[in-house]
């Protein structure tokens, strides 16, 4: 008995291995996909991710506001600047000269206003000595008419006292009028307020700012990028230097297929790696805003799908992401690098829009504020030099 059945259990047995094997692998592909539906159901249906993806940020034009011929430069590409700092200077010749000249011109006038002050009193003074005269001749015209009345007098000398009361009439009126005239020009003011030291001292203060402009400062702190002027280059007004870029500034525009955006809300939070740091360094930020329309609406040349041979392409809107400051300071990303980005969307509580009034500038720089701050001075010294004791001076009008 023991012999006959000892085949049959040698054959049976892996068959029944095969079967455990197979129950096993089925098990473990189960546990498998139980693990990832419940990793899905509370984990990956709430994260959205891309890898078009890149740094952006604000690439700070420096021009020049004046016309000419540089003289030095004093950043290239890759240094950092301080906003404020001297990037290019321009031949001041010319604008010195016009300075000179506005200078020459101001204290010109203040002494050509002061003389109509002067010239007043003057006037004043011949209108007066006018009407005594007038009042002696007609008196003496009267005397004559009397004269002549009783036979004593002439009418000789009748005629010549009426011609000399016309002609004192008529000197009166003449100073009179240059009176009216010259206390048109001085009434309701002083020298400092007069019109034309007004106009001239704005000729002077737009000669001192073009003179200032000669030294084209960082409009920001940052990086120097793509210089292109040259020492001995003529410029213009308006012509592209260089540009300063505020690497602490940077964010990342993120462009997600639009099937991706139906859960993204302004503010859900995102994490983000670099290619140039790997997944070993993280970045953290938030959604600050959703792009109003798709990159290919935007472009150069709009897709035309009014077309006959027209086939769907699934288009992607760019998000932009806010980074945390202070990794940015740790780790420092350049504009363009890539980027991979995972949003978590579970909070849905914000706008898909934004709304309302930006509360903060967006950009500002305070270097071309104070360009001025001197021409007062220089304006205040070249009237008060001007002046000498003149009573009428005031105070400078700016």
């Amino acid at each position: 008995m023991t012999n006959d059945r000892a085949p049959s259990v040698v054959e049976t047995a892996p068959g029944s291995r095969r079967k455990l094997l197979m129950s096993a692998a089925a098990l473990g592909f189960a546990a498998c996909g139980a693990t990832y539906g419940v990793y899905w159901f509370h984990f990956a249906r709430y994260e959205v991710t891309t890898d078009d993806a890149y740094v952006s940020g604000n690439v700070v034009q420096v021009s020049p506001q004046i016309t000419g011929t540089v003289v030095a430069v004093h950043a290239d590409d890759t240094d950092f600047v301080q906003a404020g700092q001297a990037l290019v200077d321009i031949d001041q010749a010319d604008t010195r000269l016009a300075l000179d000249q506005a200078t020459s011109q101001l204290a010109q006038t203040v002494r050509e206003v002061r003389a109509l002050y002067s010239n007043d009193g003057a006037l004043a003074a011949t209108v007066s000595l006018q009407e005594t005269n007038l009042d002696r001749l007609r008196d003496d015209l009267a005397r004559r008419q009397r004269l002549t009345g009783t036979g004593a007098g002439s009418a000789e000398d009748l005629k010549h006292a009426r011609d000399d009361v016309r002609q004192a009439s008529a000197q009166l009126s003449s100073a009179r009028k240059q009176l009216e005239a010259n206390r048109a020009l001085v009434d309701n003011t002083t020298v400092t307020g007069h019109p034309r030291v007004k106009l001239a001292a704005a000729r002077l203060r737009e000669a001192y700012l073009a003179w200032r402009r000669t030294v084209v400062p960082a409009p920001v702190s940052g990086q120097i990028a793509r210089r292109a002027v040259q020492v001995g280059q003529r410029i213009a007004a308006g012509t592209p230097l260089m540009a300063v870029v505020p690497l602490e500034q940077v964010w990342v525009d993120a462009n997600f297929k639009e099937g991706q955006l139906t859960h993204m809300r302004i503010g859900q939070p995102a994490v983000l790696t670099a290619d140039i740091y790997g997944d070993s360094i993280p970045f953290h930020g938030r959604i600050v805003g959703l792009s109003a329309g798709t990159g290919s609406a935007f472009s150069l040349l709009p897709a035309q799908n009014a077309t006959g041979n027209w086939i769907k392409v699934v288009q992607r809107i760019p998000v932009r992401i806010a980074l945390d400051p202070e990794e940015l300071k740790a780790h420092p990303l350049r504009v363009g690098l890539s980027m991979d980005v995972e949003v978590a969307v579970r909070d849905q509580s914000g706008p898909q829009l934004s709304s309302g009034r930006r509360k903060e500038t967006v950009a500002e720089t305070s270097v071309f504020a104070d360009m001025d701050k001197d021409a007062d001075h220089l304006i205040d010294s070249v009237i008060t030099g001007s002046l000498g004791a003149d009573s009428h001076s005031g105070h400078v009008a700016n």
